[in-house]
This record gives structure tokens, sequence and C-alpha cells, in this order.
């Protein structure tokens, strides 16, 4: 059963990847969210100086984190690929599709996402844009660890 989603005036509703008792990436968790959607306990940035730490290339961050957007076009996608990182994921606009080795479920504007470093893919099988905003932090590798690493141009 789908979660209740801020679209209807409930809370955003909330994904959670991780893997299954046979290593495998799944969602462990649908559901509605509670105020506070997802912790790490390590995470001390420094917020001092004034210089501005935004443009540049995309990376999969190793220290600090990653604040990106993304937009897949209708057709639009990825390839099967894991990271290690912890990353938290708003859907702003339009629909994907999570694609994990286990299932897959479709994403809607208001939806949160916590993926938690494993195997997974996108697909937008939509007529309108997606797009999604994504804090990425660095994480300790699960499963067999990242496929994707370093700096992308996007």
């Amino acid at each position: 059963m789908r979660a209740a989603s801020s679209r209807e005036g409930g809370p955003p509703r909330r994904v959670v990847t991780g893997l299954d008792s046979e290593g495998r990436s799944c969602i462990l968790i649908d559901d509605a969210a509670r105020t506070v959607i997802w912790s790490a306990k390590d995470l001390p940035a420094d917020n001092s100086g004034t210089d501005d730490a935004g443009g540049g290339r995309f990376r999969f961050p190793t220290a600090g984190a990653e604040f990106v957007f993304s937009d897949f076009p209708p057709g639009g996608g990825s390839i099967m690929h894991a990271t290690d990182t912890l990353d938290f994921l708003v859907v702003l606009s339009g629909e994907v599709v999570l694609i994990t080795e286990t299932g897959e479920t479709r994403l809607r504007a208001g939806d949160v996402l916590v993926d938690r470093g494993v195997m997974h893919g996108w697909r937008n099988d939509g007529d309108q844009p997606c797009r999604i905003v994504n804090v990425l932090c660095p994480a300790h590798p699960v499963g067999k660890g990242a496929t994707a690493r370093g700096e992308l141009d996007l």
C-alpha cells in the first residue's frame, strides 16, 4: 500500500532503501514521514566564512556534503548504480520510478527518499520532466560498495 502524500495534505511519503536478507537492494520502508525523516549521527560542517560553495562539478562526496538538483526528461533516467553516500532526496515536480534489484516504486512530487547507498536506477515513464533535489553525504559502503565515484558533468 502506498503511503499518503503531502499532496493530500498529510505528511510526505517517505521511502527508505536498504539491503534485504540476501544482500539485494530493496525498499525497506514506505510510509508517511514523521517530522524527522532520517538522521545521521556524524556530520559537523564548517559554516564560517563568506565564500560561495555553489557551482562546480557534481561529485560523489568522500567528505562534506553535496546539495544538487537533477532533471529527468520524459523517457530519461540513469543506469543502475550504487554510491558510498547517504542521500536525502525530494521530488519537486513530475514523477520518477526508483528501480532496485528487487522491484520498482514510483515517486511523485512531494515524496521523499532516503537512499542508503544501495544499487538503484531511475526512469521517467511520464510525459513531463521530473525534478529532484538531493543532499549526498559520505557513508560507509554497503553490499559491494559504490559503482559510481568521483565527479560527473551533468
